[in-house]
């Protein structure tokens, strides 16, 4: 089964780090990502860059509406996609992701979504 994994963070807590503090804090991720990587189950892993778009039915049409929202606390900042035979080794493989580890003091915090329908689709750009 695929999980897919949610990369969230408190964006006010993140900003109120100090430049050195974001800096030493995010230099700790690449060998928690070759952890990761090294399992061999990991499928997909993106970072998410700029302010989020929803897409929403309003009155028969869709409506767009810039981002981040208000009323968020958290933000999801990445995501990756896992293979695990079962809850347990989704928790235990997610767990290796800097998000799960690292940055209790800006609320990072991972969320695992088992994926239900998954088809991948190799187009040209």
């Amino acid at each position: 089964m695929k999980y897919l994994c949610l990369a969230n963070y408190k964006p006010a807590d993140m900003a109120a780090l100090s430049p050195a503090d974001r800096k030493a804090l995010v230099s700790q991720c690449p060998a928690k990502d070759a952890e990761l990587k090294a399992t061999g189950q990991l499928r997909l892993s993106a970072s998410l860059d700029g302010p989020a778009i929803r897409l929403q039915p309003r009155g028969g049409k869709t409506t767009v509406a810039d981002g981040p929202f208000a009323e968020a606390k958290e933000l999801v900042g990445g995501f990756f996609i896992i293979e695990a035979a079962s809850r347990d080794e989704a928790v235990r493989i997610a767990s290796l992701h800097p998000t799960a580890t690292l940055g209790e003091d800006v609320g990072w915090n991972i969320d695992i979504h088992p994926i239900g329908f998954f088809e991948q689709y190799e187009g040209k750009a």
